[in-house]
């Protein structure tokens, strides 16, 4: 394909999935900003105000970031898990793949719709916590490139599920099941320095527990774990996920309801 004919086939894949993001705004947007603000008045006020200052920061300024972070995993992973095995359902997905349309832009569409509703949601989140608390932002740069790569790392991997997914059932097992055990975790809601020797060792193995510290040093300037390592982590498993992809679209694996 010509590039300004791959230009337009990626635009229309976004706008289409943008378009229908904003058109149910009830159910892609509100309910995050409603659960986490109860997040912030339950753990954030009742409770942090109870609690000790951490690594100098209130007990509420500590936590949004990985509030944040948790509200971005989930929504970019089922935004593209969502919108992947819809169209596979509805067969809309055929039309795709028999067009001259290379597999990078299909993939590109749908992750870019990810990250654009993760950027939303980012930006509702922060905005909710700004009421009950105020923030400052030490990395401007390391803050963007964590959220940006969790985004495209978690938009692939919804990808990845609706590739195998074979009802709307199997697509919220991986959240129910993995994400959501995984992101609590990962240090949301406690450092992991404070844990016993033994727990957290087995919390370096969670790897959101990276991306929660990464985007947690771009507010606040400091991480329970290596900075460098974090990014490291987020970069090298973001690889594998497009490599894993581009691969399985070639093989045409999990492309057919």
């Amino acid at each position: 394909m010509e590039p300004n004919k791959i230009w337009i086939a990626y635009y229309t894949l976004v706008r289409k999935d943008v378009a229908r993001i904003l058109r149910l705004w009830k159910q892609t947007f509100l309910p995050s900003v409603v659960t986490m603000a109860l997040y912030f008045t339950v753990f954030g006020t009742f409770i942090g105000s109870q609690l000790a200052m951490i690594h100098g920061f209130t007990y509420i300024q500590y936590i949004v970031p990985g509030l944040i972070m948790m509200s971005i995993i989930t929504n970019a992973y089922s935004n593209t898990s969502t919108a992947f095995f819809q169209a596979k359902f509805m067969h809309s997905l055929d039309e795709i793949l028999v067009s001259p349309m290379p597999d990078w832009v299909v993939i590109a569409g749908y992750v870019t719709a990810g990250i654009i509703r993760g950027i939303i949601i980012g930006a509702l989140v922060l905005a909710t916590a700004l009421f009950f608390t105020h923030l400052t932002i030490f990395n401007m740069a390391a803050l963007l490139l964590a959220f940006v790569l969790t985004c495209t790392l978690f938009s692939l991997a919804g990808l990845l599920n609706a590739m195998f997914a074979e009802s709307f059932d199997s697509i919220s097992i991986v959240p129910t099941f993995v994400l959501t055990p995984l992101t609590y975790l990962g240090g949301v809601f406690y450092s992991v320095d404070k844990l016993p020797p033994f727990w957290h060792a087995v919390s370096l193995f969670n790897p959101i527990l990276y991306m929660v510290n990464a985007f947690r040093y771009g507010f606040l300037g400091f991480s329970d774990v290596s900075v460098t390592l974090s990014f490291t982590m987020l970069i090298a498993l973001t690889i594998v996920f497009l490599a894993l992809i581009l691969w399985l679209f070639k093989r045409g694996a999990g492309l057919k309801n």
